[in-house]
């Protein structure tokens, strides 16, 4: 039975708590790695031109005679359309928003992904390789207390003294431009991701640490394989409450 010890606000040991033997799952990345791009496959939003898409004008063929290729021109001017071989023409093949990009995967390996993405959250290796930076003991529990955190400094101030803050200033500093047109599209920022705190339900903790940067706030029964595991690497810095450890047992079996 793997023990670990419940910390306070001010981050001053307070007892011990018995892991469930979910933390014992063997490490499996090839099912994490299948359950976050199923995830992010079946979130997947269609898109593409509509049916008709550069057919509705009004070019016509010249046809023969005039010494100029027989294709669709527009109407008063001499530009070509509708034909893709043509500049200013139609797509030839464009994407088809009907494709269905969905994946799935089988319950019991969602399953396992996520209680190895859980077990791998103990593992300070795989953990200091996702880049994650921290001075604490893994796991980090927190007392039941952390949960009725109202105000962001509060939560500021635990995160400093249980040793994880150097982690958000990682994420808050990692903030970079996006390379590409996507910043022409609303997604100008790319953002590191730091801890995940995994509280037992809606309370306020949930409004005062989502402002930090990086990280994310969920309750335990929302966990998924993504969370834990951004970008398909397990190993994320997490932050559990008390509750959400003795919550654990057997959910996800």
């Amino acid at each position: 039975m793997i023990t670990a010890k419940i910390i306070d606000l001010s981050g001053n040991a307070k007892g011990e708590i018995d892991l469930p033997d979910v933390f014992d799952e063997a490490y499996r990345p090839d099912l994490i790695k299948r359950a976050v791009l199923a995830a992010q496959a079946n979130r997947y939003q269609p898109y593409g031109p509509k049916m008709y898409a550069g057919m509705e004008t009004s070019a016509r063929s010249w046809g023969s005679g005039r010494g100029a290729a027989q294709i669709p021109r527009i109407a008063n001017g001499s530009r070509a359309a509708r034909v893709p071989q043509a500049v200013g023409g139609r797509r030839a093949h464009p994407p088809k928003p009907e494709a269905d990009k969905t994946e799935k995967v089988n319950k019991k390996e969602r399953r396992m992904a996520i209680r190895s993405a859980i077990a791998a959250t103990i593992d300070a290796e795989l953990v200091k390789g996702r880049g994650h930076r921290f001075d604490a003991q893994l796991p980090l529990v927190a007392a039941d207390e952390l949960e009725n955190v109202a105000k962001t400094k509060d939560v500021v101030s635990f995160l400093q003294n249980a040793g994880v803050y150097e982690d958000v200033v990682r994420a808050k500093d990692g903030r970079n431009i996006r390379a590409g047109k996507g910043k022409l599209r609303g997604r100008r920022y790319k953002n590191k991701k730091s801890l995940l705190i995994v509280a037992t339900c809606d309370s306020p903790l949930m409004k005062s640490a989502r402002n930090l940067a990086g990280v994310d706030v969920v309750s335990v029964d929302a966990l998924n394989a993504e969370l834990l595991a951004p970008g398909t690497h397990a190993g994320r810095l997490v932050v559990w409450t008390e509750s959400a450890i003795s919550s654990l047992g057997g959910m996800f079996e």
